[in-house]
């Protein structure tokens, strides 16, 4: 197994993007549960933040298992968690309105 080293700008830039995924992750857990917010493009809304979320939580993960020594990881998971059931939700939604289109 490689040694990991324990670089500061890594430990710098894990917890910058864990915190962004979890902020991402709130804001479209809160926009999945109460849609009502933001009526027109939520759907749209809901997938970019899904998405975005599984990028921040899966880029801090791995930089996180390549540049800290200790890195623990599951508040990355945490949010990539949510990123996934955002998507799943908000994706749901969009294919009734692209099917509505459709018909």
């Amino acid at each position: 197994m490689p040694e990991t080293r324990d670089d500061p700008d890594a430990r710098r830039a894990v917890r910058i993007l864990t915190w962004l995924s979890l902020a991402t992750a709130a804001l479209g857990v809160l926009l999945v549960a109460v849609p009502a917010i933001l009526p027109v493009g939520g759907p749209w809304v809901q997938l970019a933040l899904g998405a975005l979320t599984l990028v921040f939580a899966f880029r801090a993960r791995a930089v996180g298992m390549r540049g800290v020594a200790d890195y623990d990881g599951r508040l990355s998971l945490l949010a990539a968690i949510g990123g996934f059931v955002i998507v799943f939700f908000a994706g749901q939604v969009a294919f009734g309105v692209l099917a509505s289109l459709g018909s």
